[in-house]
C-alpha cells in the first residue's frame, strides 16, 4: 500500500468518526415525520427504516452527488493553483453552486438542516483539522495556510449572508481541502447519510442498536455502492466545462421521492419532536 492510499484511508477513518461535531445528530432527514405520519410501526421498525433509508438515499444521491463532485473540482483547482485560480473566483463558483442547491432544495426544513450541517463542517475544519499552533508545518505549508484562509473567508461570507453554506458544498470543500478524491468523498458522504438515518431510527426507538449495525453491514453497503455507481455521471450543469451536460436531464440533479419531501416539510407541524429536521 503506497503512501497516498494510506493517507486517503486515514482521512476516511477520521471523517467516519461518529463523534465528529457535524450537526447530523439533531437531524433525521424526515424520518421522524415519516413515523409520526403512520409509515411504520414498532412491529415493522426494521422494514420501515430500511425502506426509508433506501428511498431517502436514492433521492439524496441524485440531488446532491453532482454538487459534491462539481464543488470538489472547483476547490481542487484552487488547491493545485491551476490557471492562476484566484480566491474570489473560487468562492464565486462555489456561490453559484450553493445558490442552485438552495433553489433545488424543496422545503424549508431541509434547507435549515443542510445549512446548519454545512457550517458545522467548516467549523470542524478550522477547529479540528488545521495544524495545531506551534507544531511544525510540512513542506506544503503555504498551501495549508492558503486553505485555512480560504475556509475562514467562506465561513465569514456565510455569516454575512453572502453564501448559504449548504451541506454538499461544504462537504466538498472539507474533503477537497483534506485531499480526499472526489469519488471517495461522494461514497463517504452517502454512507454517512445512511448511517445518520439508522442512528435517528435508534433514537426514535424504531430499531435497536444491534439491528442498526446489522443493517449498516448487510443492507446499507450495497445500497450506497449502487447509488454511487448510478450517480457517477451526475453534474450540476454549471460552468463552461459542463455545458455538454446542461441539456441532458439524466445527468443533472433531481429529487426522486416526492413523498419524502412532503413529509420532511411537515416536520415542524408535529406536536412534539426530538429532531430539528
Amino acid at each position: 500500500m503506497d503512501r497516498e492510499v494510506r493517507i486517503v484511508s486515514y482521512i476516511l477513518i477520521l471523517l467516519a468518526d461518529s463523534n465528529l461535531p457535524t450537526g447530523s445528530f439533531v437531524a433525521s432527514s424526515g424520518l421522524e415525520s415519516y413515523f409520526k405520519h403512520g409509515f411504520g410501526s414498532p412491529s415493522s421498525g426494521i422494514e420501515a427504516t430500511l425502506e426509508f433509508v433506501q428511498n431517502s438515499l436514492e433521492s439524496y444521491a441524485r440531488s446532491a452527488s453532482g454538487f459534491v463532485r462539481d464543488a470538489h473540482e472547483v476547490v481542487v483547482r484552487f488547491v493545485d493553483g491551476e490557471r492562476a485560480v484566484r480566491l474570489e473566483d473560487t468562492l464565486a463558483k462555489l456561490g453559484e453552486l450553493d445558490s442552485l442547491y438552495e433553489a433545488m432544495t424543496l422545503n424549508h426544513v431541509a434547507r435549515r438542516a443542510s445549512t446548519a450541517q454545512g457550517i458545522a463542517l467548516l467549523t470542524l475544519y478550522t477547529k479540528g483539522f488545521t495544524n495545531p499552533y506551534g507544531l511544525a508545518n510540512d513542506a506544503n505549508s503555504n498551501s495549508v495556510v492558503n486553505m485555512d484562509n480560504f475556509v475562514v473567508e467562506m465561513k465569514l461570507r456565510i455569516r454575512h449572508g453572502k453564501l448559504n453554506g449548504h451541506l454538499p458544498i461544504c462537504w466538498a470543500v472539507l474533503t477537497a481541502t483534506l485531499g480526499l478524491p472526489a469519488e471517495r468523498s461522494i461514497w463517504l458522504h452517502l454512507f454517512l447519510h445512511a448511517r445518520a438515518l439508522l442512528s435517528a431510527s435508534v433514537r426514535l426507538n424504531a430499531i435497536g442498536p444491534y439491528a442498526s449495525q446489522q443493517l449498516l453491514l448487510h443492507s446499507v453497503r450495497p445500497l450506497v455502492d449502487e447509488q454511487v455507481k448510478r450517480c457517477a455521471h451526475l453534474h450540476t450543469g454549471l460552468g463552461e466545462e459542463m455545458k455538454d451536460t446542461a441539456d441532458d436531464g439524466d445527468a443533472l440533479p433531481a429529487s426522486t421521492w416526492p413523498l419524502g419531501e412532503i413529509l420532511a416539510a411537515r416536520h415542524d407541524l408535529q406536536h412534539s419532536r426530538i429532531f430539528n429536521s
